[in-house]
């Protein structure tokens, strides 16, 4: 398996943003470390998922493209939720109520990438309180080619009781 990496871009605020390409004679996948985020997937010469081409489309789009979304994906009607006998508020940033993990979910934030034999792993702490959820959450999603399959594993670990999807 090939693997390269390149530059994407700047974020905003100065974060470097690496793009990672996966290749097997099957498949070639291209994944950002900007929200863990799949923006290629070639299949038979034919590209299969949804992308944006610059750094900027990724910050400026609420669209989620190709993203790992969280601490939960979903909404969450009233941007709370009760836990262990506590109420937890959120951030809402879709009317009244949290989506895909707030204002500044999984897939707006960098992740640090690391090499597999087989793909690659992208990771994230994701600190106690942040965006409202209680408990720091270590999250990571592996992306894997094996023959003509791409195989999306995530994995999250939190130091507390927490929401987690």
């Amino acid at each position: 398996m090939e693997k390269i990496c390149r530059d994407f871009g700047v974020t905003a605020s100065g974060e470097v943003v690496e793009s990672w390409t996966l290749q097997n004679e099957f498949l070639t996948a291209e994944v950002l470390t900007y929200g863990a985020s799949l923006r290629r997937l070639v299949f038979g010469g034919v590209d299969v998922v949804l992308g944006y081409d610059t750094l900027p489309e990724y910050e400026q789009n609420d669209g989620c493209l190709g993203a790992t979304v969280g601490r939960v994906c979903n909404r969450i009607g009233g941007a709370s939720f009760v836990l262990n006998g506590s109420t937890y508020p959120l951030a809402k940033n879709d009317g009244e109520n949290h989506l895909h993990g707030g204002v500044r979910g999984f897939d707006k934030c960098v992740w640090t990438a690391e090499p597999l034999p087989d793909g690659l792993r992208l990771r994230r702490l994701s600190p106690d309180g942040e965006e409202g959820y209680p408990g720091a959450l270590a999250v990571s999603v592996s992306y894997r080619l094996s023959g003509a399959a791409l195989r999306i594993e995530y994995e999250a670990e939190s130091d507390a009781d927490t929401l987690c999807s």
